[in-house]
């Protein structure tokens, strides 16, 4: 008897995943071509539930759930199966569009150090932000390549650009839950009880900003399916790129900027008419 119900079943509890965690990158998907909207899902999920080990399962000994979370993601993929949802899903996208098992290392590491971590120095912090969001953005070129490798060479810059963008920008909006929760620096040299101020504020913006213009050469050059929802994500991140940059340094420590969820949907007609006549 076919599998098919079973793994349809559990694409649709990463589905479900990532609406409850993420209304930005629903949205996004939403804007995928159809063929490509599973598998996006089924790497978000995993990414998530990762990420919420480390940050929430504080009841818990994270250390071994972890730990038992790495060996059954490679289990699943030797496997080609798994009974978790999730590491099934993640499972099936990995052997279908051949991604490397470096960027899942790599992403599991940069989780992993959440685990004991505090702060970061230079290097330290480009390897967490390499493994933590630029290697996601890869997986994803994975799938929007569909085996093309010198289109996935092409885009490489761009979409680990990107991927940096967006945990730059997360890292900016969660200074206060972070450091005052869960006594975590990620900006290296940043004492946020001595020398956040505007002028290290800036510093963070145009680096935040020499990203998103790498990435956006890089989302011209995406085939058609993915182009629309990528420039989605894209557009909503540089919305709330734009009030924290409003912001001032005392405010971002003291709340969570947000986007309201009216201006997010004001985006999907802006994403979808600028891709479909060349306007990005």
């Amino acid at each position: 008897m076919s599998t098919a119900l079973y793994r349809n079943t559990n694409y649709e509890c990463t589905k479900l995943i990532t609406r409850r965690y993420s209304t930005s990158f629903s949205m996004g998907i939403l804007a995928f071509s159809p063929k490509f909207r599973k598998p996006i899902y089924g790497i978000y999920a995993y990414v998530r539930y990762a990420d919420e080990i480390v940050d929430t399962f504080h009841d818990y000994d994270k250390v071994n759930l972890f730990r038992e979370f790495r060996e059954e993601t490679f289990k699943a993929i030797r496997q080609k199966i798994h009974l978790n949802p999730v590491l099934d899903a993640f499972q099936d996208v990995v052997n279908m569009y051949g991604v490397d098992h470096e960027l899942i290392n790599a992403f599991l590491d940069s989780m992993e150090m959440d685990l004991e971590k505090t702060t970061y120095s230079a290097r330290g912090y480009e390897e967490y932000i390499y493994g933590s969001a630029e290697v996601v953005g890869l997986m994803c070129l994975r799938v929007f390549c569909e085996g093309d490798s010198v289109k996935y060479s092409e885009l490489k810059a761009s979409a680990r650009s990107l991927g940096a963008a967006f945990q730059k920008v997360n890292f900016l909006r969660d200074l206060k839950d972070d450091y005052q929760d869960r006594g975590r620096t990620y900006f290296p040299g940043v004492n946020f009880q001595l020398n956040f101020n505007q002028e290290t504020k800036q510093q963070i913006e145009t680096d935040i900003q020499r990203d998103l213009d790498s990435a956006l050469s890089g989302i011209r050059r995406l085939p058609s399916g993915a182009k629309s929802g990528v420039y989605l994500a894209f557009l909503l991140y540089q919305s709330l790129f734009k009030k924290l940059k409003q912001a001032t340094p005392s405010e971002i420590m003291e709340s969570r900027v947000r986007v309201p969820n009216s201006r997010k949907f004001a985006l999907i007609p802006v994403a979808y008419f600028r891709t479909r006549f060349g306007h990005v």
